[in-house]
């Protein structure tokens, strides 16, 4: 039997003979941006050894939860991206992040903040129920960061990267005021008061984000 097997006829242990390797679904979630180059996953996984993410890329390919393929010229790179039954684990993704993040409070010595864990954040804290039937794009802006976020008819989408069209802009100018935000420690008059923050567009989209986003 090889080491990977549990042995059970079990949909859970063969959910995890399949994703439960370490990093497995650290990868899983930083493709959930969208398809990657080999360096950008590890940019975004910089503690993994390069041989663990080559081989754990070439068991996703074998598990078909990832697939790659040629960038047209003139990239001429390999992108590495979810298939639609890799991105079946979102749900899975975003419940174990949100049962996760109740022992968070501040960074542990060596531990760094990437776009990748952060898009997931937004992905955790989003509150579906209040979103239905909300049609909003959202460009946040944090520092070297920036992402993009698409709630159509209450379905979120997240990216890294500008928005195209973006109804509201919330740009960082100090502190951390879309944490702040999102756990309702101030509300958005506060914020853009005391200058931790500007906006860029319709600004009832502000009120909207903090009931769709919670902590």
């Amino acid at each position: 039997m090889a080491s990977r097997e549990y042995g059970q006829f079990c949909g859970l242990a063969r959910a995890m003979e399949m994703v439960g390797e370490r990093w497995t679904m650290l990868i899983i979630r930083n493709l959930l941006t969208g398809a990657q180059r080999f360096t950008d996953l590890h940019k975004g996984l910089p503690s993994i050894p390069t041989n663990i993410l080559s081989a754990r890329l070439r068991q996703l390919e074998e598990t078909g939860l990832a697939t790659r393929r040629a960038l047209p010229h003139p990239e001429r790179a390999v992108v590495y991206e979810l298939t639609d039954y890799g991105r079946d684990l979102e749900p899975a993704l975003i419940a174990l992040g949100r049962w996760g993040a109740r022992t968070l409070s501040e960074p542990r010595p060596g531990e760094i903040i990437t776009a990748e864990s952060i898009a997931m954040s937004f992905r955790t804290t989003y509150r579906p129920e209040a979103a239905r039937g909300v049609t909003a794009g959202y460009e946040i802006r944090m520092g070297d960061f920036t992402f993009r976020l698409q709630i159509t008819d209450g379905e979120l989408a997240v990216g890294i990267g500008p928005h195209p069209a973006p109804g509201l802009v919330i740009e960082r100018l100090a502190g951390f005021p879309v944490r702040e935000l999102m756990s309702g420690d101030k509300t958005p008059d506060e914020l853009l008061r005391t200058g931790s923050m500007r906006i860029e567009g319709d600004p009832t989209l502000l009120g909207r984000f903090t009931e769709m986003f919670r902590f």
